[in-house]
Parts: C-alpha cells; structure tokens; sequence
C-alpha cells in the first residue's frame, strides 16, 4: 500500500508532540510538512523534529505541498471549523482533535462541508485503540460481568494551559465566554472540554445514549485560570445503566511550558480509571497501567512513564485503512455529536443547578 503523504497544522494542541514518533516511524505514512501557528510552537517544533519542513502559513504549505492527502488538525477548538472548510477545498482528509466545536450550528455545518466534498474526516479518540480497554470491551461483549448496571470513569489530569495557552482562554477552547453560572467567576471551557474520552466510551461500551446528567463544579485548585478545573457528573443512560464521572485537572503541576520529566506534583500526569459492575461481577480497569515509575531526584517529583504509542498507532493505522478504502470512520462527526451534546449538557447542569433531561 502507498504511504499516505501527511502534513501537521497549528501544533499548539496538547497532543502534537505524541504524534511526532508515529508520524515518522509509522511505514503506512510520509510526513510531508507542517503549519505552526505562532513562534513559540515553531521553535519547539524545529528543536524537536529535524527533516520536516516547517511553514508559517496553511496555504503556504498546502501550496507547496500539492502532494498532501492528509492533515492532522492539531489546533484550537475554535479554528476546527476553519480548518476542516481548507482542506475540503483542496479534497485532503482530516484526522480532528477531540473537540470539532462546541457549537452545535458550527457543528451541523462541519458535517455538511465533509459531508458536500467527501472528505474523510476522523475524530481524535485514542481510548478506543488502548489495549487495556480493548480487552475490556471483549470482556463486556461476552457478559463476563453479567449485565452491566454501572459505569464509574475517571479522566483526571494535569492542567495542559501552560504549555498550550489558548487552553485557558474561553473562547478559544469553548467557543465563545460563558459563565459557568450566574454570579460564577470562572468560565467554561475548562477540564471537561479536556475530556471528553469518558464521555465517548460511555456510549461504546453500554451501546446506548445519554438519558438523564446531573453536574456540580468544584471551587477550583487553580485559582489564576479563568475556567473550570474540578467537577463531578453522574446520571442515566436510556437503556438504565447508572453512572458517575469525574473529567478533571485534579492533578497539580509544575507549570512548565514543555511538558516532561518535572511536570508532575501529584504521583501520575494523568489516570484514566474505568470500574464496570455487573449483577454478575465488577472490575477495575487501569487504561493507562503498566507504567514504569522514579523517584524523580535529584529534584523528588514522582516521574511515571507511559506506554502512551499503542493506542496512537492503532488510531493512525485506522485513519489510514478510511482514506485508502473511503471507509467512514466509526469515530465520525455523526457518532461524536451525541458526545458533545451531552458534555454541552454538563454545562447547562452546572448553570442551572438542575437535571438535563436529554
């Protein structure tokens, strides 16, 4: 099979530099360029990766480049749709971000611009490729545990805003500046819009959608940010399942401004914890365990290393199989939309103070 030819925009989201070993070592793709958005990302760009020329420009790369059948849109939620209408354009396939927008008209409208030019466009959730959870859904699948009654997540994390600023800015991560409630100092855009994997696997493993969510925020641990960094959901699926989840920045952090060895005041950067039960059995899934730990000196931060690559070359391996066989994806903007109407539901919990019935 030819190596899809593939290029990097922006690179100001918090996964850009996961992508840079699959990218180059992965034998199904040929990294061709790429687009960074501002200075500062160009120069961590050039002192990370040799070999791959770097554009100031989306247009000037994409002109330069005629050659790029894909695109990696690693950018801020609020340029998603902006960028998704470039390369329909041009008829060059897009591997998104987690969040396409938050806003269900932009939304609606970024269906139909892939939907009028045939683009294949895959959003960006890399749980469904971690083994761990592979193997967990094999075991739901095959009712080890019965039926399921239950569903408990955590996704918490270290706060990615001082590596990637526009994280901490509302209307670049949420869209637009809304107060969490009324009266509230913070605003949305914050942890939940980090997280939106629990959020998706929901829906994956119980085959169903959200029913009923109850939301409250936590005062937060980061004071000097303007959004949301602590909160709690639970609620119903349709088909009955009960569930909580926590999608925070519960973790603290030294604020670095490249992530790495040191960034970490809480044991781990990030957990994403899974407890299933059944009326046949539970079990406690580590989607992100075996990981190998340090004590960190001479400085004493904890240091944990993960084997972060498997579900990232599980997720580039599929968005390669899509564009050779014009397959869409199961992550697609249709599947993903009922994700972010329920997290936009999360909001409208926290500002209302009551139950969305969705």
């Amino acid at each position: 099979m030819e190596k899809i030819k593939i290029a990097m925009m922006s690179m100001t989201h918090g996964h850009t530099r996961k992508y840079y070993d699959v990218l180059k070592n992965n034998p199904k793709l040929e990294w061709i360029a790429v687009a960074t958005a501002n200075d500062e990302v160009k120069e961590i760009f050039l002192n990370s990766v040799q070999g791959i020329p770097c554009y100031d420009s989306e247009e000037e790369m994409l002109d330069a480049h005629p050659e790029i059948e894909a695109v990696v849109l690693a950018s801020e939620n609020s340029e998603h749709l902006r960028q998704v209408k470039l390369c329909a354009e041009r008829g060059i396939d897009v591997l998104s971000m987690k969040i396409p927008t938050f806003d269900m008209d932009e939304y609606a409208e970024m269906q139909k611009v892939v939907r009028d030019s045939g683009i294949v466009l895959q959003i960006e959730l890399e749980l469904h490729y971690n083994p761990v959870v592979i193997r967990m859904k094999e075991l739901i699948e095959n009712k080890v545990f019965g039926e399921m009654d239950a569903f408990n997540a955590t996704n918490i994390t270290l706060s990615p805003v001082w590596a990637f600023p526009w994280q901490g800015v509302p209307e670049l991560s949420y869209g637009r500046r809304v107060p969490i409630k009324e009266g509230h100092e913070k605003f949305r855009g914050g942890a939940l819009c980090d997280h939106p994997h629990i959020f998706d696997m929901i829906r994956e493993v119980t085959n169903s959608e959200f029913d009923v969510i109850f939301a409250k925020v936590a005062p937060n641990i980061r004071h000097d940010i303007e959004e949301e960094d602590m909160l709690a959901v639970v609620g119903r699926m349709k088909n009955g399942v009960v569930f909580s989840l926590d999608p925070s920045w519960s973790r603290a952090e030294h604020r670095l401004k490249v992530p790495g060895p040191g960034w970490e005041v809480a044991p781990k950067r990030m957990e994403v914890n899974i407890v299933i039960h059944g009326d046949e059995g539970s079990t406690f899934v580590d989607c992100f365990g075996p990981n190998t730990y340090h004590n960190g000196s001479p400085d004493n931060a904890y240091i944990v290393q993960y084997t972060y690559f498997d579900e990232w070359v599980g997720l580039v391996d599929e968005f390669v199989e899509n564009i050779r066989t014009r397959r869409a994806p199961k992550i697609n903007l249709d599947w993903h939309k009922n994700t972010i109407i329920a997290m936009n539901a999360v909001y409208e919990s926290i500002a209302t103070g009551k139950a969305v019935k969705l």
